[in-house]
């Protein structure tokens, strides 16, 4: 088979599918850490104002957002001269991991405060740009490894499985291994290593394992300002991105949120790693069902259900972790899991679609514009995800403390970290349900 950029489809083996899906862990890794963990270490390990944690966050990821359609650019014009997109690859593979440890490694000398956040805020600057390097180039391959739907919704299985597995080790290994070194400042330091060598490993053997992967672009490489001018006459591909990134942003807020409910309305901050394992560790397992459900019933009409379902379950989740429910909050969040699995899968499964389809628009096959746009958007919601959470912790009177010293919080910031982690993404995900049922009719698919 033959793409439509004049590329010879090869067959796609378990070993090829897993050699790609394997960077999904560093990169699931990445994308949910900083979220989970970076904020609560910000204001309760080093003791940063909640508003000022909030702008760390989200200053690096606007530098990524204007970033990633560079890489983009720059990943096309790779792929025009060489035929692969590796080197970005090879870049952003060896540098994630270090810069990553870095921004929870503030040395002893330095104190907490605007001090602490100016180091961690650096790391993650250079931690961005790194991740930049590695997953425009690497979300663009799917396009050219296969030229049919089907296809590609199993490479994307086996990637959302492999993201999963890191979402499961951010959230479920990342944590316990604070607690292990030690907890504190140390605990922090020593996680940062562990887990970005376990990173390294996922992104050098995504490096390695996609090298077979042939890239045509188009005719001649483009700069970002043509590729973007391109890609702009592409409406199926902006309304698939505005459905996603506000889902991104919905469910980085919930991931913001969850070691704050842990600690302030469940009592017990170890229950972080519990609950983030019951919302990724479903997802796992549902990602053959909703791959399944999509070739059956459609991909966008799926899409739209899991949507409605998310939004359903984070309203459910109020009156849950009000209540100091346990098990009903964990029942819940495992069910917004099975949500989330088809959040991942089909919106992915249909961006190389709108790819292939502009190429027969405009002749050029530009891979690495679009899936630069589209980790800018989603770059964006993962960071203003954390960044709106902070925003409600400031506005609630949220006092921020290192925990050897813990400040008991008014109702009213409870009542607000309660919230943010429910009603605030269950508003979001609604926000996002017309631009799917929009997709869906300018693709033609049933909704």
């Amino acid at each position: 088979m033959t793409h439509p950029a004049g590329v010879v489809e090869r067959p796609l083996g378990r070993g090829r599918l897993l050699g790609y899906g394997v960077g999904s862990i560093g990169t699931g890794v990445f994308s949910a850490v900083p979220g989970l963990l970076l904020l609560y270490y910000l204001t309760d390990m080093l003791g940063v104002p909640a508003a000022v944690a909030g702008v760390v966050l989200v200053a690096p990821k606007i530098w990524d957002v204007l970033l990633n359609p560079l890489v983009g650019a720059a990943s096309d014009r790779e792929a025009v001269r060489t035929g692969r997109r590796t080197k970005l690859l090879a870049i952003g593979a060896a540098a994630l991991p270090v810069t990553f440890a870095l921004m929870f490694a503030v040395p002893g000398g330095i104190p907490g405060g605007v001090p602490g956040a100016l180091w961690s805020g650096v790391a993650f600057l250079l931690a961005a740009t790194a991740f930049a390097c590695f997953q425009v180039p690497y979300v663009a391959l799917p396009a050219e490894m296969a030229g049919t739907q089907s296809a590609r919704t199993r490479i994307m299985s086996w990637r959302v499985v492999c993201l999963t597995v890191g979402i499961l080790v951010a959230g479920g290994l990342a944590p316990a291994v604070v607690d292990l070194a030690g907890g504190g400042r140390a605990g922090y330091a020593v996680m940062g290593v562990v887990i970005g060598a376990l990173m390294a490993a996922a992104l050098v053997a995504a490096t390695l394992g996609t090298r077979w992967v042939p890239s045509r672009p188009g005719p001649r490489p483009l700069g970002p300002v043509a590729a973007f001018r391109l890609a702009r006459g592409n409406r199926p591909f902006f309304v698939l991105l505005a459905a996603f990134v506000t889902q991104a942003l919905a469910v980085a807020v919930m991931l913001a949120g969850a070691p704050y409910v842990a600690s302030y309305r469940l009592g017990d901050y170890g229950l972080t790693s519990v609950m983030f394992v019951c919302l990724v560790g479903p997802s796992m397992l549902a990602v053959p069902g909703w791959a399944w459900l999509a070739r059956r019933h459609g991909a966008v009409r799926c899409y739209l259900a899991a949507s409605i379902g998310f939004c359903a379950v984070a309203v459910a989740l109020i009156p849950a972790v009000a209540g100091g429910g346990l098990a009903a909050t964990l029942a819940l969040t495992a069910l917004a899991g099975v949500c989330y699995a088809a959040l991942q899968l089909l919106p992915l499964s249909l961006l190389p679609d709108t790819v292939h389809a502009d190429a027969a628009r405009t002749g050029q096959a530009q891979s690495g514009a679009f899936t630069g746009l589209w980790t800018a958007g989603e770059t964006a919601g993962l960071a203003l995800g954390p960044g709106l959470f902070a925003l409600v912790l400031a506005v609630s009177g949220f006092v921020s403390a290192p925990t050897g010293s813990p400040v008991a919080q008014e109702p009213a910031a409870l009542t607000g970290l309660l919230l943010g982690f429910t009603a605030l993404p269950a508003l979001l995900m609604l926000i996002s349900l017309p631009f799917v049922a929009w997709y869906g009719r300018l693709a033609k698919e049933p909704v």
